[in-house]
């Protein structure tokens, strides 16, 4: 243990850097890459964020049946902003009353059959847990630049496309794995059939689109159409392999990001993009997204593993059967413990993310942001 522990330890940069490089660079996969140096600005709001966290590593909790153990953030009873923490996901829904409703309303067709489809999963039992994230930064872009602490239009709508491009998504690769349950329920491939099922998704996607060009900037819909591409690029991958150990990982990485970090990373740099006009701040969100978005699949790797199939409401060891190399099996691959080993990268990007956002100025959504980050780490399904 003491010896994967300092491993993680040094392989975890502490120091304060800059930004990294732009969304388009493909050679940045993780947090560890090389920068240039910070701002001072940057370096003190960092080592206060460090010096916090760092003061939390005695307390060690377990976040699975497995007792594999995670980094304790210590959550004061103030955030950085002065103000008490707040539940994130309860900070989020305000902007997000209506929700689903307003999703089943994008999805209004004459085709009964069709439409229950498409609805299915818009039942409300979701985490929500990219639109929650959606609406928290546009808020904090927002205050960042003028102080306003109020959602546009516009940026809600990004919320709703997200979903609904994720949601297509979960249809989609439900047929590719002949998946029988998502979310405590059957899936709609295993109800209505393959063929009907991808006709869902499409029709989902076609709508998310349709609401997208309603918005009517350019600019973001060049980021939100990537998400797309990026989607399918990212099926293709998992589809491959690599023989070289570390390929195998690097395109177990980019993989990750495609198929589950792009949607919420070109989804916060959108809301950035109508909410504030600096492109530093642009970055700040799209690397917040990216980097709690690999975190968050890392963990549900590990939680594929770890949780039983009742706990996250879709059959567990799902990728294992499918001979998918996810990051314990990788890790496993080199006589290390795989689960904990992917829990630690987790754990970098996860703090690579709240450096980011930290950047902005304070607020409590932006508060809530990196409070979410550590839930990512501590979830149970």
């Amino acid at each position: 243990m003491a010896s994967c522990w300092w491993r993680w330890r040094r392989g975890c940069s502490w120091r304060p850097a800059a930004r990294s490089p732009g969304p388009g660079s493909p050679d940045r996969v993780g947090p560890c890459g090389p920068r240039p140096a910070a701002t001072a600005c940057a370096q003190i709001s960092y080592f206060n964020l460090v010096k916090s966290l760092t003061s939390a590593f005695p307390n060690m909790y377990s976040i699975s049946r497995l007792h594999h153990t995670t980094l304790a953030v210590d959550c004061c009873s103030k955030t950085q902003s002065g103000e008490k923490y707040t539940d994130p996901f309860k900070l989020g829904r305000r902007d997000l009353k209506g929700l689903y409703e307003d999703i089943r309303k994008e999805l209004l067709i004459s085709a009964t059959e069709l439409k229950e489809m498409s609805q299915y999963y818009f039942d409300g039992k979701g985490k929500a847990f990219r639109p929650i994230i959606v609406v928290l930064m546009a808020r904090a872009c927002n205050t960042h630049y003028n102080n306003s602490r109020d959602v546009q239009a516009s940026q809600r709508a990004i919320a709703l496309i997200a979903e609904m491009i994720h949601t297509a998504s979960l249809v989609h690769d439900d047929v590719i794995d002949d998946a029988s349950s998502r979310r405590g329920k059957h899936t709609v491939n295993k109800i209505w059939g393959e063929k009907k099922a991808v006709l869902a998704g499409d029709l989902i996607l076609s709508a998310a689109s349709i609401a997208l060009a309603r918005i009517g900037n350019t600019t973001v819909i060049s980021i939100l159409t990537q998400v797309i591409e990026d989607l399918v690029r990212g099926e293709f991958l998992q589809l491959g392999s690599k023989e070289n150990e570390n390929e195998r990982f690097a395109h177990y990485l980019e993989k990750t990001f495609k198929k589950t970090a792009s949607l919420i990373a070109n989804s916060c740099k959108a809301v950035s993009v109508l909410g504030c006009p600096d492109p530093v701040v642009h970055e700040i969100a799209y690397q917040y997204g990216k980097n709690v978005g690999i975190a968050f699949q890392l963990i549900d790797d590990v939680l594929d593993f770890t949780s039983c199939s009742d706990q996250m409401g879709k059959p567990t060891s799902a990728d294992l059967k499918l001979g998918l190399a996810t990051g314990p099996v990788l890790f496993a691959c080199r006589q290390s413990d795989g689960v904990q080993q992917t829990t630690y990268l987790a754990q970098r990007y996860c703090h690579e993310a709240i450096r980011e956002i930290s950047k902005l100025r304070p607020s409590p959504e932006r508060d809530a942001l990196i409070q979410l980050s550590e839930t990512v780490l501590t979830r149970d399904k």
